[in-house]
């Protein structure tokens, strides 16, 4: 039997139908570099990508595997919180804002990201954004990370001004246990 279309699939889907090439793309959240790699391969060579981690092992993992695609000459991997990528970009510039929220894949529990600078790095990202620009964000909670920031970024989403934005979460409401949710956002203006 074949894996249930998930979250991750969701959102590929969603970045896909909106970044061209010669985008310019940020990775909030790089872990192990496969979403900074596809964002690549998106972009291609005339694009951008510059992809956040605040663990050195998520931008070992990151910079490895871009070096393998061949992606390096126009990816870059910063050691940094997402909360501060705009001190990496111009307002206005970006194209696509992707993030995965919870733990490093094959990682550490423990460490986790947190509403207070997620909620942060949202906010830097909607003002980064380009009109038509988009967001895509997965909230992975549940097991060591609880339900906090889950809590926290879904109240914080419906704060968003409607004017602006449009904002759409998704729900995988026939699966067991604590499905990731989706979210997408669009800068209408």
């Amino acid at each position: 039997m074949s894996r249930p279309f998930g979250a991750l699939q969701v959102a590929h889907q969603f970045i896909e139908s909106h970044v061209r090439p010669g985008a310019f793309c940020i990775d909030a959240t790089a872990g192990r570099g496969n979403d900074t790699v596809f964002l690549a391969s998106l972009v291609g060579e005339t694009g951008k990508v510059l992809a956040f981690d605040i663990q050195p092992e998520a931008v070992e993992s990151t910079r490895a595997l871009i070096g393998e695609r061949g992606c390096s000459g126009f990816t870059r991997v910063v050691l940094d919180s997402h909360a501060n990528m705009a001190r990496y970009a111009a307002p206005g510039s970006v194209d696509c804002i992707g993030f995965n929220f919870g733990w490093l894949p094959g990682g550490d529990h423990s460490v986790n990201t947190r509403a207070e600078s997620s909620i942060a790095a949202i906010e830097a990202g909607l003002t980064l954004l380009k009109p038509r620009g988009v967001m895509s964000l997965i909230i992975y909670y549940g097991r060591d990370t609880g339900y906090a920031e889950r809590d926290a970024l879904l109240a914080y989403l419906r704060t968003i001004d409607h004017r602006a934005f449009t904002v759409v979460v998704a729900d995988f409401c026939n699966r067991p246990n604590d499905p990731p949710l989706p979210v997408f956002l669009i800068k209408d203006a």
